[in-house]
């Protein structure tokens, strides 16, 4: 994992308190919904929050491309790359 996708594991990991999940044993390709992480729609909003705070820029609910961008880490970790202003 890259800098950022590692950092994104760690937050999500520990704002969602995940207590079962260790940061370093998720991938690039672990997805967020369903299987793998397992999170549902509130627990992607609440990593939209953390992302518009931490990194300067917002996700928006209705957002075309959100089931793109929430698919996996990786997907999540290039979409943050991209418009991060922080």
């Amino acid at each position: 994992m890259n800098a950022l996708e590692q950092e994104l594991a760690t937050l999500i990991v520990s704002e969602l308190n995940l207590e079962d999940t260790q940061p370093e044993t998720l991938s690039p390709d672990t997805a967020l919904y369903g299987e793998g992480l397992g999170l549902d729609s509130i627990d992607i909003l609440e990593i939209a929050l953390l992302i518009s705070k931490k990194y300067g820029f917002q996700l928006r609910s209705d957002h075309p491309d959100n089931q793109k961008i929430f698919a996996t880490l990786g997907a999540l970790a290039t979409y943050v790359a991209a418009h991060r202003t922080k």
